[in-house]
């Protein structure tokens, strides 16, 4: 993504530019412009994207833990998004969305000439808004991608190997797999369509809270102790926050106010309510009855699905790749769970990455024109070659995101330690590790 500084036009170019302004309003300046307009909607954007971290997510995680660990997950989701944003502007928007000098290594990581935002004002634009704003939206991406592993190791990790692994998972993992489909890197080179974070996010995260899940163990009792979830009110609350921050999330990732970004809400709107849907029966025939924490994973889901096609695809495909991901989704995150027998505490894999999954690969056939999508990306040009080319994408991330945090999470188990010790599990993570207690009995 190239940005532009904004100069200090001369008169006789304002003079120029108003005539032409007034005589063919359709003739635009060749350089970027600010927009108003644009600013003020990724202005909003960039809080809603902020809002489903804290505190939608922690609230959404928290209330499905076990009430001597609700704390643990809320401050574990409150200092990711401190850390994160320290890292961001350290080095991270640099590694993420600057171009590296090799030609070869830019299409896999950026360059460091925007460490510590060098070069940055508030008159340098992307595109028609302001960098500043540009790099902070990024940023609450950044931020929410490493807290949506936390569910996949709640209850169990230290919180200090938590920050550790954080801190090299976002240098390491996220920032040059960013970097390959926003970037400038191969990714988006092939024509990768994830508009706002399928494969960036969700795939990226779900992947590696799995390998998480697995490095850890399970929870000490699992799965014959019940650990049912202690505060669904909290988790509904949550998962309401998630639904309307998502609004920012997608329709912001178009970086202006306009027909796109609205097409982006709109399907984002359908897949949630038919993904909310379709795990609410995919339960109630399974189980005999439909649950309030099954409806609300059901929403996320279909959030999640729809992540990385909401640009590119029109009503029928967002109903279809909602509906696709309830079911699939439910289906992942509880059949599939108890068969492979992994304990990922709040099915940040079935949810996330098998949505992210789900919502990559569908985006190849729907956004067909023929079936009311918006085009395919790149040079390709029917729907098995952008398919193939979604897949070659997802697979890419999966061994990626596996192989790396596998390797990132063995080094810190060797140096210092990921789980906390059993006294400390039965205790309970809100004592142990804060001193504190969620609840007053």
């Amino acid at each position: 993504m190239q940005q532009s500084t904004r100069s200090t036009p001369l008169g006789g170019k304002w003079l120029i530019g108003g005539l032409l302004t007034a005589l063919l309003p359709n003739v635009a300046l060749a350089e970027d412009t600010l927009s108003a307009g644009d600013t003020a909607w990724m202005l909003t954007a960039t809080a809603l994207v902020l809002f489903m971290t804290i505190p939608g997510l922690a609230l959404f995680y928290s209330g499905m833990v076990r009430s001597k660990n609700v704390l643990s997950v809320l401050m574990q989701c409150f200092a990711i998004t401190g850390l994160m944003t320290i890292l961001w502007v350290l080095y991270g928007y640099s590694l993420a969305f600057t171009s590296n000098s090799s030609e070869s290594i830019n299409m896999f990581v950026g360059g460091f000439d925007k460490v510590l935002l060098a070069g940055i004002t508030p008159d340098t634009l992307s595109g028609t808004i302001p960098e500043y704003l540009f790099l902070t939206f990024q940023m609450t991406f950044a931020i929410i991608t490493p807290a949506l592993i936390v569910g996949a190791f709640a209850e169990r990790m230290k919180f200090s190997a938590m920050l550790v692994f954080m801190t090299l998972w976002l240098t390491i993992v996220y920032a040059p797999v960013c970097h390959w489909v926003w970037g400038g890197g191969w990714m988006g080179g092939d024509g990768v369509l994830d508009f706002a974070g399928g494969t960036v996010v969700h795939i990226n995260a779900g992947v590696a809270g799995l390998v998480a899940a697995i490095v850890l163990g399970k929870r000490k009792g699992y799965p014959n102790t019940p650990m049912p979830p202690h505060n669904l009110t909290l988790t509904v609350i949550g998962a309401s926050m998630l639904w309307v921050g998502w609004f920012g999330f997608n329709a912001g990732s178009e970086l202006a106010a306009d027909g796109i970004a609205a097409s982006a809400m709109m399907v984002t709107q359908i897949a949630t309510a038919a993904a909310a849907l379709g795990w609410m029966f995919s339960e109630w025939l399974s189980h005999g009855k439909p649950s309030v924490l099954g409806i609300a994973s059901g929403a996320v889901a279909g959030l999640v699905a729809i992540t990385p096609a909401c640009g590119s695809v029109g009503p029928i495909g967002a109903l279809v790749i909602g509906l696709a991901s309830g079911v699939i989704c439910f289906f992942s995150a509880t059949k599939l769970k108890r068969m492979m027998g992994y304990d990922d505490s709040l099915d940040v894999f079935g949810v996330h990455a098998v949505g992210g999954i789900v919502g990559a690969i569908l985006v190849g056939v729907f956004a067909a024109p023929s079936l009311g999508g918006l085009g395919f990306g790149g040079d390709n040009a029917t729907i098995s070659a952008q398919v193939m080319v979604q897949i070659k994408g997802v697979l890419a991330t999966i061994a990626y995101t596996a192989v790396v945090s596998y390797i990132l999470l063995k080094i810190i188990d060797m140096i210092m330690g990921l789980r906390v010790s059993e006294e400390e599990e039965i205790e309970g993570l809100d004592m142990a590790l804060h001193d504190e207690r969620g609840y007053i009995l």
